[in-house]
This record gives structure tokens, C-alpha cells and sequence, in this order.
């Protein structure tokens, strides 16, 4: 009678660790593919990418542009290389941002494995930092993936270097920090944190690993580390501060308090569950969470058992867990610093993009803790933590689905999508400049919100001008449609014979009544002795140099100012005009 066999049981070895490691990073980047093929340009993506067509790549308007408070010339090169290869080609830019979280993920493991080592208590901090919804808003928008991946790549890159560098004392790592820092630095001035988080990391694994002085110890050691990043961010700062206005905009202690609840319970808290399950939205502004309240409370009960059981378990936990709440209450500190004005919504702090390198943070924190000795011997059965692992992942997923649904509500693709057709079919004249949909850019954006300045990076288009023969105007679906001149203001019918108001000289064309300062567009209904050109202006306002034809047409101008007539001069020797009745007013299309 032969005894009876033992179960097999699982073993986690470090190739098992590993080959899961890389299987779940797998996961999450087939997941993010879906989200960002699921998406489009917003917002901030068009303001970046129009400039990238309108600029020279390395021309000072271009790299130093002082975006809404943020510094960040690598973002605008990046794009406007892009922009070159093919604009506005979504499928070029999901590709890219799908590449960036797995350089995102990679740097993380790799600093995870320093700490951890292949065993399997790294994927604890692993499947945090890939699944968790902290991380996707920011993500899925372009404009804030080009500051959030280079952030999160830096601060894990350089704790890893930190380690590297601490124990083989080789020069490569401090060449290889520098390098990811200056990178960082130049897509996103939050990342002016990396070497402190970096320096603050190292201090607390050297304590896990019962080092005696750890704050002597990683600043002694990797001292060419901090003084190069040192020396980066001497020759930073000023360009900074001379670059840059100033981004402050606190608006009181209140509104400081709601937002830091609003970013905590309702925001970055609940993600940790794998919530926030439902978004809300109001287009165009971007998507925030909205959690249940039974999530918040449960998140809130999660964190503080999860606190008083590790520090009780795990010697120096409280300096790991003060740790990671003060950077991000820092995170907190600056979206109020430089966001919070008497228009601010509290949904703001809701959107989590301004906290999503926390979860790079957050990762790292969970590594440190997991290495840290134990007070008592105490394990969790492999079974629990698979079971709450899965739990969280499909609850993220969950949030990720509706996300997705929520975020895909963009008519930004619509209308580029038309306007790009339109545009390469009326190239036969000049559009007048005027502003995208509002439902695009809203007038905030000024002047980043003007067509031209939108479509900049499109090859077959007309020109934009102050002045067309043939007046036309894009509409909010992006058509190109024809259009007119409202009756806001008349140009009287002049007196002269056959002729109406004659121009030989510089000649006022009377309205019949003021224009209040503003920007109007003029119809101009001519009689031309031959081509040439002529200054049109209003009584108070710049002139605009305008193209006539030999014979009977019309010009359409756009003109700022004020006044009770249009003065006319012709700017072309010998040229004769006469002008009939026309009118001053807003372009509409033609009903």
C-alpha cells in the first residue's frame, strides 16, 4: 500500500516572482492601451500642439512659453516634434503615452527588487502602483502625461540609483540620477522634489536595514549624487523664477481646508480601495471622482487600521508612514498654492491628476515598509493576500470602465476631425481669425483658443487673415460654412453719383451710430479702378492692410476699435474705389 501523496503546493521562487512581475506589468499596459485608444486631444493638448506648429523647435517662444504657472520646455519640444511627424494623430500619441507607463512601471520594479528582492512581497507595492485609479486621469490626458510619467520614471529611477550608488559607490549612478532628474525637471517643475524624495527614501531603507546613522551615512555616500542635483537645480531656479510668473494664487484658509478634504476623502483615499467607481463630468472640463460614501468611510478605516497594525508590526513604520503623508500633503500645499482663486471648484482637487506621482510615492512607501523588521513574527496566508490583491484589482478595473465611459464624451474629436476635412477643401480664400468651439477651448484659453493658432500644425488649410474676399466661417461641428455680417452698425450710402462714397485719399466712411471698443467685422461692398491695397481702420484702432480686385466686390474685415465711421485710405498710387452701403457687425452663418 503505497502512502499517500503530498499536496503540491506553490512555491514563489525568484524566477516565479519575476516572470509575475513582468506578466502583471504586461496587464496593466494591455489595459492602459484600451484607455488611451479609448481617448482623445483635450484642453491643454490643442494649446500645446498649436504652438508646436507655430514655432521654430528651438526658438524661445516655444520651450520658455510660461505655461498656466508651469515650466516645462521639454513638454512643448516633445510635442512639437510630434506635431511634425503627424498632427493631431491620436494613434502616434496613445502609442507614446503606453510607452511611457511601461518606462513608468520598469523603473519601479526595478527599485522595488533593490529593496524587496525577487520575493513576494514585491508584488504587494507592484499591483498598487499599476492598478491603482490615482494614476489614470493624468494619464489619459496628454498635456498632463507629458508632466506625471517623466515625474513618476524620475522618482523611482533615482531611489533605485540612490541604493545602487550606496552600496557599489560607482560613479555611473550619480551620471544616470542626474541625467533622469535634469529630464524630469524639464517636462514638469514638480520634479524639483526627486533628489529630496530620492535623499528622504534612502535615510529610511538604511533604517529598515539597521543602519546606525542613516541620515550620515546616505549623505556622506552619495554626496556627488546630491551635489550634482544641487548644481542642476542652481542653474533652474533662476530660469525659472525669470521665465515664469508667478503661479501663486492662494485664496484663503477655507478654501485650502475644502480642497485638502475634497483631494483626500473624495480623491486620492478611495483609489486606494480601487475606487473612486463613479466620475462626474461637466464638458469640457475634465472628469473627477465621485466616490460613494460607504467607500470613503471604508477607505478612511482601511488606512488607519492598516497604519496602527504596521507600525505595531514593523520597527520605524511611523517615520515611513510620516513619511509619505508629507509628501503629499505637499502635493496638496501646491495645487492650492497655485490653483485656488474665487472661481475655483472644490471638484478640482476630485480630478487626482495633481497627485498622481503620490502613487509612485505610495509604492515605494509600501516597499520600505514591507522591508522594514518585524516586531513580531506575523505572516498573512498566501491565500488572503491573493484574494484581497484580486479584489482590489477588479475593483480598480471597475473604476477604469467607467472612467473610460465618462472621459470618451469628447467632441474635440468630432470637431477636428471635421475641420480637418473642411479646412483642405476652402483653401481658395482666407478665413478670418476667430475662436475654435467654445465646447473645445472656452475664451480662457486666449489666445491659444484661436483657429489659427489651433490648426496651426495642419498642412492643408487656407490662411488665416483680417480680411477675405469670400466670407466664411467654421462652425461648432468644425464645418466650414458660409457666412455674413450681422447688422450691429450701417455704413451710410454716400452721396457721390454712380458711386455712393468715393476713396482717392484717405476718406471716413460714417455709420450710422458709435461702436463700442470691441472687435468687429466690416463689409465693405467696393468698386475698384485696379488692384491694390488699402488701410482699413475705425475711428479709434489699428489700420489692416486689405487686398481689392479691379471691379465690383466685397471685402470682409476684421477690426478692433471704436467710432463712428471706417476710415479708408488706399495705399496703391492712381487707385480710385467707390463704396456703397455695407455693414459693421459679428460673423454668423448664413441662415
Amino acid at each position: 500500500m503505497t502512502s499517500p501523496q503530498p499536496e503540491p503546493t506553490l512555491t514563489f521562487t525568484p524566477k516565479r516572482v519575476a516572470q509575475l512581475a513582468f506578466v502583471l506589468i504586461g496587464c496593466q499596459l494591455v489595459i492602459r492601451a484600451w484607455v488611451a485608444a479609448s481617448n482623445y486631444f483635450y484642453w491643454d493638448d490643442l494649446i500645446l500642439m498649436g504652438r508646436g506648429g507655430r514655432f521654430p523647435l528651438f526658438s524661445s517662444e516655444l520651450l520658455l512659453y510660461d505655461h498656466d504657472g508651469h515650466f516645462m520646455p521639454a513638454a512643448f519640444f516633445f510635442t512639437g516634434l510630434i506635431t511634425r511627424v503627424a498632427p493631431y494623430n491620436w494613434a502616434l500619441s496613445a502609442a507614446l503615452l503606453v510607452i511611457g507607463q511601461a518606462a513608468a512601471s520598469l523603473a519601479l520594479l526595478r527599485t522595488l527588487r533593490l529593496v524587496l528582492g525577487w520575493r513576494p512581497a514585491l508584488l504587494i507595492p507592484l499591483m498598487l502602483y499599476l492598478f491603482v485609479p490615482l494614476t489614470l486621469p493624468a494619464f489619459s490626458w496628454w498635456a498632463a502625461a507629458l508632466n506625471a510619467l517623466p515625474l513618476q520614471i524620475a522618482l523611482a529611477w533615482a531611489c533605485g540609483d540612490a541604493i545602487k550608488l550606496y552600496r557599489t559607490g560607482h560613479v555611473r549612478y550619480v551620471f544616470s540620477g542626474t541625467a533622469v532628474f535634469v529630464v524630469s525637471l524639464l517636462f514638469f517643475e514638480k520634479a524639483v522634489l526627486v533628489p529630496f524624495v530620492a535623499l528622504a527614501f534612502l535615510v529610511l531603507y538604511l533604517r529598515t536595514q539597521g543602519e546606525g546613522t542613516p541620515i550620515r551615512s546616505a549623505i556622506t555616500k552619495c554626496r556627488l549624487l546630491w551635489t550634482a542635483c544641487a548644481a542642476v537645480l542652481a542653474i533652474w531656479i533662476p530660469v525659472y523664477l525669470t521665465t515664469v510668473e508667478s503661479p501663486i494664487t492662494g485664496y484663503g484658509r477655507s478654501m485650502s481646508t475644502e480642497l485638502l478634504h475634497h483631494g483626500t476623502s473624495l480623491g486620492m483615499l478611495p483609489t486606494l480601495l480601487g475606487g473612486p467607481w463613479r466620475w462626474e463630468r461637466w464638458i469640457p472640463s475634465p472628469a473627477w471622482a465621485d466616490p460613494p460614501t460607504a467607500l470613503v468611510v471604508a477607505a478612511w478605516a482601511l488606512l488607519l487600521t492598516t497604519v496602527v497594525m504596521t507600525v505595531r508590526a514593523r520597527r520605524g513604520a511611523a517615520w515611513i508612514w510620516a513619511s509619505a503623508t508629507l509628501y503629499f500633503l505637499a502635493s496638496v500645499v501646491a495645487m492650492t498654492a497655485t490653483r485656488s482663486d474665487a472661481d475655483t471648484t472644490y471638484e478640482l482637487a476630485q480630478t487626482l491628476r495633481y497627485f498622481t506621482d503620490s502613487a509612485t510615492v505610495f509604492a515605494l512607501v509600501a516597499a520600505l515598509i514591507l522591508a522594514a523588521p518585524r516586531r513580531r513574527p506575523s505572516r498573512i496566508p498566501v491565500a488572503v493576500a491573493a484574494g484581497l490583491s484580486a479584489l482590489f484589482v477588479v475593483s480598480s478595473l471597475v473604476s477604469t470602465v467607467t472612467f473610460v465611459d465618462i472621459w470618451r464624451e469628447n467632441p474635440t474629436r468630432d470637431y477636428l476631425a471635421n475641420a480637418r476635412m473642411s479646412l483642405s477643401q476652402n483653401q481658395d480664400a482666407p478665413l478670418l481669425e476667430q475662436p475654435v468651439a467654445i465646447q473645445v477651448l472656452l475664451p480662457v484659453a486666449f489666445p491659444n483658443n484661436l483657429a489659427s493658432n489651433v490648426f496651426a500644425p495642419l498642412p492643408d488649410r487656407p490662411e488665416f487673415s483680417s480680411s477675405t474676399p469670400i466670407l466664411r466661417t467654421i462652425d461648432d461641428s468644425g464645418q466650414i460654412v458660409d457666412a455674413e455680417v450681422t447688422w450691429t452698425r450701417r455704413i451710410l450710402e454716400g452721396t457721390t453719383p454712380n458711386c455712393g462714397t468715393r476713396a482717392e485719399g484717405p476718406t471716413e466712411l460714417p455709420l450710422d451710430g458709435p461702436l463700442a471698443g470691441w472687435e468687429w467685422t466690416v463689409q465693405l461692398n467696393y468698386l475698384a479702378s485696379a488692384d491694390g491695397t488699402i488701410d482699413v481702420a475705425l475711428e479709434a484702432g489699428d489700420a489692416v492692410s486689405v487686398p481689392v480686385t479691379q471691379g465690383l466686390h466685397s471685402a470682409f474685415v476684421r477690426l478692433v476699435g471704436h467710432g463712428n465711421s471706417v476710415k479708408i485710405t488706399p495705399t496703391t498710387p492712381g487707385l480710385t474705389l467707390c463704396f456703397g452701403a455695407g455693414q459693421v457687425g459679428a460673423v454668423v452663418p448664413t441662415q
